[in-house]
């Protein structure tokens, strides 16, 4: 075995120093993701105005839920790729990678066509007011273009974190991040696209994004590169991906149609209680996204480890996955309920605002640390190969118990712990199903691929 291939090699070696230093990378890629997001905000915001800002919002329900679908598939790649890896069978390995990028391919290009004709369909469906409907469906046409390149690189940044890889996916993400902001800068405020520099900016960035993680998959000295030449579906292989893919792609949808409801119920409570959770979802990125890192390391550790067959390798790694999750959410969470009124106060100034980010993060916060118990489990039941019982699981609690909870609590206590409360009561049942199908279920099972 080489050098190389021991560094990516997640079936030896200290389980916690294996999981924090894959996990970092991944942690550091959401985190360039959050700031160019932000940074496309703050140029809509501040040069393009009202009416353009409110055509990116009307699109972006539809693009979430699309996106998520297919990050789902790239998911069940990733799963497949790391236990043919853990197993050592390089020409299997070969045919997967070659499958799932072809997937990727096969999937934008169809996305780009229906979306592209139906853009209109779909946003009138959706209520888009008529003075921002011209506006939202050219913004949304081009973003569909992007998806090609959108859904390449996400599958392509799977195919190598699932080898163990996660600093590469970083490195482009950040070199995909910065031209994101030049293109922002470029197309909105030298070119005056409007809402469109938008989604230029998106295009680009995402294509050349998309370009060098194909460059670095062909140009890779293994014996199991990318060559486009050799591109075909394997139909084994593509059932299998299906099988762990499409649940985690629809529970990727299923729950940002959640948070639709969730949503209604926050409209309902006026403009300070939009603004209050609006910045809340901002304030808890600190907990959530290391906690999703975490979840993403143990699937990939999941899978090289089932291919190997070391299922005890997997239990430890789910615990040691736990505790470093459970001890910085704890350590996370205690700072930012000192700091509530400072974190709160950078987002916006109003007191009211601040009183009501105080209340809602003084109802989750203390309980978020369940959310690390859900998440690994989850995560490592999937990384196993078994995705529909997460997906129920999650879709039980996470979406039906909680829109249940939220009109039934919100009848008698009309405020925003009202909404807050749902979520560590949905967090916690959610985690002790979780727990109860980790110890019950038949999840570690070899994987069939």
């Amino acid at each position: 075995m080489s050098n190389l291939k021991k560094n990516m090699n997640l079936t030896e070696g200290i389980i916690w120093k294996k999981l924090l230093f894959f996990a970092l990378p991944l942690l550091a890629s959401s985190l360039i993701q959050q700031l160019y997001n932000t940074v496309d905000l703050i140029f809509v915001g501040n040069y393009l105005g009202k009416e353009a800002a409110a055509a990116v919002g009307a699109s972006s329900l539809i693009i979430t839920c699309l996106v998520g679908f297919f990050t789902g598939m790239s998911v069940g790649a990733s799963v497949i790729i790391a236990n043919i890896f853990g197993s050592g069978k390089k020409e299997k390995l070969k045919n997967a990678i070659h499958t799932a990028i072809g997937l990727s391919f096969l999937g934008g290009i169809v996305l780009f066509i229906i979306g592209y004709v139906g853009a209109s369909y779909f946003l009138k469906w959706m209520n888009v007011p008529q003075e921002i409907l011209k506006p939202a469906v050219s913004y949304i046409r081009i973003y569909f273009l992007s998806l090609i390149s959108v859904i390449t690189y996400n599958m392509g940044s799977g195919i190598m974190r699932a080898m163990g890889d996660s600093k590469t996916p970083m490195y482009i993400q950040l070199a995909g991040g910065i031209i994101h902001v030049l293109m922002d800068a470029l197309f909105i405020v030298m070119f005056e696209n409007g809402v469109n520099g938008v989604a230029w900016a998106t295009l680009l960035s995402q294509t050349i994004s998309a370009v060098l993680i194909l460059y670095y998959l062909t140009n890779s000295e293994r014996e199991y590169r990318l060559q486009f030449k050799k591109m075909r579906i394997h139909k084994e292989i593509l059932l299998t991906i299906l099988k762990i893919g499409i649940p985690s792609g629809l529970q990727s949808i299923v729950i940002t149609l959640s948070n639709v409801f969730a949503q209604y119920h926050i409209n309902s409570l006026g403009v300070e209680a939009i603004v209050a959770f609006t910045v809340y979802f901002k304030v808890e990125l600190p907990l959530y996204l290391p906690i999703v890192a975490f979840g993403q390391a143990i699937t990939t550790f999941c899978g090289q480890n089932m291919g190997a067959g070391n299922v005890e390798r997997v239990k430890k790694g789910a615990k040691v996955c736990i505790l470093m999750g459970i001890g910085l959410t704890m350590v996370s969470s205690m700072l930012l309920l000192i700091y509530g009124h400072q974190v709160f106060g950078i987002f916006n100034q109003d007191s009211v605002v601040i009183d009501y980010g105080m209340r809602i993060i003084f109802t989750s916060f203390p309980f978020y640390w369940i959310y690390v118990i859900l998440e690994v489990l989850g995560d490592t039941i999937r990384g196993a190969g078994k995705a529909i019982p997460p997906m129920v699981i999650i879709l039980s609690n996470i979406c039906i118990l909680r829109v249940v909870l939220l009109f039934i609590i919100m009848s008698s206590y009309h405020n925003v712990r009202g909404v807050a409360i749902t979520y560590p009561i949905t967090w916690a049942t959610t985690a002790l199903c979780m727990f109860v199908y980790y110890l019950k279920g038949n999840w570690a099972k070899k994987i069939n691929c």
